[in-house]
Formats: structure tokens, C-alpha cells, sequence
């Protein structure tokens, strides 16, 4: 990586400081901008600036000086912040022209933006896709995170190109995709998988049993953004410049196959009942609708969405031979052991819980 100062919106996030953990180890210095700071301690050169990706002036102020921008902030993604429409649109739409806006007027070069497999996808089955994919027209999205995620990358990867103000030069842009993300620590999708297993909610799968999608776990994430990143400088040729690139581990496997050994891990029996997608993204249409009408009274959280009944369900997996060749992204293989350790040594798990109660 080059020297200089890396800024992360969204960077008090799980993956944001993740990848800010990852670049501190090379010396780098690292500002994390984010509404609210990281749960845990900052590593030593890394600095958290509070603020808002709304808030054009807290976006300048925060990129004083980067080298280089990675645009991880985002709203919507899953359950019900699926359902806050506005709230979506002003963080994912205006937050990134906010960013694209700070890199143009205070000159800085690079900018990476993590997009989403669901820019190309909304429920129809693909395979092996690669990035000469067209961008899934808008009104097909079934969510309109994925909606205003593929807006705001077609920002990013149009703003390539443009005249910095100061010294000059042009901004280099390019966008990730990566899968469904997971670690241990993730905060956003795991814990609610366990707790819907720990409270009896997990009985059903559903879908094709051969249906295939893909993850990516955190490390390989951070090493693509990483790589993204030498690849919009000079010495790289630019070769990411105005690019998209898919980003997974590279191994398609069934949904519910890939969280079994979570389920089994953590001491409970895996659901043997199947039920027909139809159904399920029926029952989830009909929760959109009641939390539509009774949400404001009172924020549930839905089972499920329509949008994840398609993500889950449907088979949709993409090549990342592009980012083999233009980043040297080289994915390692992981399971979920570690995230199973993770969650024991925090008192969660079927047996885990039976041994603290005898002692």
C-alpha cells in the first residue's frame, strides 16, 4: 500500500474497521468517519472522526488530506432498515455524492466504493456472471437499498475521470461487489440468524435444495479493498480505474448448506421441513405490508424480506476472474469455525448455555 492517509466512511462498522485494523498494521494512517465509533479501541494510527455521510461539510472535513477514500458507509441493507425508504435514499444517494463532491473540490485521487452483488441481481437466477452484466433496471429492484446501491455506483464509476481542483490531476474511481459478508464479530447478520435459532424460529428452510449463492468472509474483503486501492495508482497503471469487480470467496454453495454448521456448532438441530419459495416470499410480502401500516406504532423486526427471500433462495453467483487478474485478489479459504467460537465464548449456543447453568 502507499503511504499517506486513508479515510473509511461507515469505518465505525464491522468491515470499516476491520479493513482500518488491516491498514494501521502497515503504518498507514487511518481517519474512520462514521455517526457513531467502532466498538472496540482504535489500533495505534487510526483516528475516528464523528459525523454524518449526509452532512456535506462533516464529509469535507473529514477527507482533508486523504490519499485515498473508501466509501463503505451505507443504510438499508437488511431487515427493517430495508423498509425506511428515506432514510436510505439520503445515505446511499446524497451521502455518495457528498463523497464524490469532498474528493473533487479538496483533491484526492482515489476513490473505492463498496457496492453489492445486487446492483445485477433481483431474483432472476444467474450463473457464474460476470461484470458485462447490465445494471438490473431500477424499478425491478424488489428493495431499494439494492436500488440506490446501483445509483450511487453508477456515481462512483462516472465521477472517474474528473478534474481535481488544486494541483490537478483526476480522480480514479472504482467499485466492489462482494457477496454476503461474515466473520467473526459480524454484527449485522449473524446475530440475528442465532437469535432467531436460539428462539425457536429457525424451523423451515426453503428453495431448490441445489439453489446456489456465495459469501465472502471479512479478511478476504479487506485484502480486495486493499488491492483495489494500489490498483488506481500510477504504479498499478491504473488498471482498476472505472472498474467494477465482483467479489466473493469463490465458492457457490447452497444458503442454508453454507449456516448449517453454525446451526450444529452451536449445539441445535438443523431443520429438516422445506418449504416452496412461492410461500415464503408471499409470507414476507405480507410482513412488508403489515410493517408498512402498524410500523411507525411499533418497529418490528420482519422474519424476512422479500429481498432476502431472493438473496438466500435463488441462485445467483458471478466469475472474480476479472479481480484475479486486475487487483491479484487471491481469496483464502475459510469455514465458519471461527465465528462458532466466537459465539460460544460469549455464552451463546444450545450447549454452551446447559454447561454454564450446572456450574
Amino acid at each position: 500500500m502507499q503511504a499517506g492517509t486513508y479515510v473509511i466512511t461507515g469505518g465505525g462498522g464491522y468491515f470499516g474497521f476491520r479493513l482500518a485494523c488491516a491498514l494501521s498494521k502497515k503504518s498507514l494512517r487511518v481517519v474512520l468517519f462514521d455517526v457513531k465509533p467502532p466498538s472496540e479501541a482504535l489500533p495505534e494510527g487510526v483516528e475516528f472522526v464523528q459525523g454524518d455521510v449526509r452532512d456535506f461539510t462533516q464529509v469535507a472535513n473529514a477527507s482533508r488530506g486523504a490519499d485515498c477514500v473508501f466509501h463503505v458507509a451505507s443504510y438499508g441493507m437488511s431487515g427493517r432498515e430495508q423498509l425506511n425508504r428515506k432514510l436510505i435514499e439520503e445515505v446511499n444517494v446524497q451521502g455518495t455524492k457528498n463523497v464524490i463532491q469532498a474528493c473533487v473540490d479538496l483533491g484526492v485521487p482515489r476513490l473505492v466504493y463498496t457496492s453489492t452483488f445486487n446492483v445485477v441481481f433481483g431474483g432472476q437466477v444467474i450463473k457464474k456472471g460476470d461484470e458485462t452484466l447490465p445494471y438490473l433496471p431500477l424499478h425491478l429492484h424488489p428493495d431499494h437499498y439494492s436500488r440506490t446501491k446501483s445509483v450511487a455506483e453508477t456515481l462512483v464509476l462516472k465521477a472517474n475521470g474528473s478534474s481535481l481542483a488544486g494541483e490537478g490531476g483526476v480522480l480514479h474511481t472504482c467499485a466492489l461487489r462482494p457477496a454476503g459478508i461474515y466473520g467473526p464479530g459480524e454484527e449485522r447478520h449473524l446475530p440475528r440468524i442465532v437469535g432467531y435459532i436460539e428462539h425457536g424460529l429457525f424451523r423451515f428452510v426453503y428453495g431448490d435444495p441445489e439453489s446456489l449463492v456465495e459469501f465472502v468472509h471479512v479478511d478476504n474483503l479487506v485484502s480486495a479493498h486493499e488491492l483495489a486501492a494500489e490498483a488506481l495508482t500510477g504504479e498499478r497503471q491504473h488498471r482498476a480505474t472505472g472498474q467494477a469487480y465482483f467479489i466473493s470467496d469463490g465458492r457457490p454453495i447452497n444458503n442454508f448448506e453454507f449456516f448449517k454448521p453454525l446451526v450444529e456448532g452451536l449445539g441445535y438441530s438443523f431443520p429438516k421441513l422445506r418449504l416452496p419459495l412461492p410461500l415464503v416470499y408471499f409470507f414476507a410480502f405480507l410482513t412488508e405490508m403489515v410493517h408498512g401500516a402498524f410500523g411507525r406504532i411499533y418497529n418490528f423486526q420482519p422474519l424476512l424480506t422479500r429481498a432476502e427471500v431472493y438473496k438466500t433462495g435463488v441462485t445467483h453467483y458471478f466469475s472474480i476472474e476479472k479481480a484475479r487478474a486486475d487487483l491479484r485478489y487471491n481469496p483464502k479459504e475459510y469455514d465458519l469455525g471461527e465465528v462458532v467460537e466466537w459465539f460460544r465464548s460469549r455464552g451463546r449456543g444450545k450447549n454452551r448455555s446447559r454447561r454454564l447453568l450446572k456450574n
